[in-house]
């Protein structure tokens, strides 16, 4: 413990935290790919969403319930409206991006998806009376400026059906996943990460499961590879990414882990380049590096804040 009561990082093992960290990056990198991949089994993207979050959520309930089920017992009835907050906004934020991913390439989806941590930023002003810092101003006008080079760059070869509609639906994910932080705050204060989690997965699964029985939509009568490809969403992005990351948090500092999280862009675009052969534009790929720097800046920022 700290001089001012902040957990002291501990000592890693030489080189396994990165190891782990990559693996992570890696892991999350496959989201993406992995829902594209069921769309084009014929999946609808909404299913494809509401699987991922209810396997998630199952897979960890055995563990949850035997390991954290006295903390569970102790939260009220704010406690469980903020749970239950926080997956309607995680609930919202798969269901929009996953579906932009039908209209617009995955790295200009993941990109613009990725820009939480700028909303982050806006929100803590509105409703927190936080203030911008110089960094986090800097990165909203970089990343700004990519989405200007991005809109202008045009059609490409990785444009997608329905560019415009693609970029905002993933915009609204990235709106809703900044919510989803905002409002799940003061509970995770309360709760470890892994009955965190499980709660909001879960939460985030019974509006989703609501959504598809209201609409209508299908979930039988798909190939098998499709079930396959929201096994591994569940399985590599969602438990082994979430795993890795929090398991680097207790070696390195987060403003580190949070810039590393900022890398996914990458790892997804080259996957999608190899994968579906989405060969941006360089306008586009210009586009997209402004606002991956604009997003570290900001994080940077945040992370100056609140130290502050």
């Amino acid at each position: 413990m700290t001089s001012n009561g902040i957990p002291a990082l501990r000592a890693a093992p030489p080189g396994r935290v990165y190891l782990v960290l990559l693996a992570g990056l890696l892991a999350v990198s496959l989201g993406a790919i992995f829902a594209r991949l069921a769309q084009d089994a014929g999946l609808p993207s909404l299913l494809i969403a509401a699987g991922r979050l209810t396997i998630s959520a199952l897979l960890l309930t055995p563990f949850v319930l035997i390991k954290h089920r006295g903390p569970l017992r102790e939260l009220g009835r704010r406690d469980l409206t903020l749970a239950a907050g926080a997956g309607l906004f995680l609930a919202l934020h798969f269901a929009t991006w996953i579906a932009s991913l039908e209209y617009t390439s995955v790295l200009i989806s993941v990109v613009l998806v990725s820009t939480g941590p700028l909303w982050v930023a806006l929100l803590e002003v509105v409703f927190l009376h936080a203030r911008l810092n110089r960094l986090i101003v800097l990165g909203l006008g970089v990343a700004f400026a990519g989405g200007l080079a991005i809109a202008v760059a045009g059609a490409g070869g990785a444009e997608g059906s329905n560019p415009a509609l693609g970029a905002v639906l993933s915009l609204i994910g990235a709106v809703t996943f900044a919510c989803y932080l905002v409002t799940g705050r003061k509970l995770r204060g309360k709760l470890s990460l892994w009955p965190y989690v499980w709660l909001v997965y879960s939460c985030a699964a019974g509006f989703l499961i609501t959504l598809v029985i209201i609409t209508g939509t299908p979930v039988r009568g798909f190939p098998a590879e499709g079930y396959f490809w929201v096994l591994l969403m569940a399985l590599f992005p969602q438990i082994i990414g979430h795993t890795s990351f929090n398991f680097a948090l207790r070696y390195l500092p987060a403003t580190y882990v949070g810039i590393a999280g900022q890398l996914e862009p990458i790892g997804s675009g080259l996957v999608a380049l190899v994968a579906f052969g989405e060969d941006p534009t360089l306008g586009q790929l210009a586009g997209s590096a402004l606002i991956v720097a604009g997003v570290l800046l900001a994080t940077l920022g945040l992370s100056r804040r609140r130290e502050s």
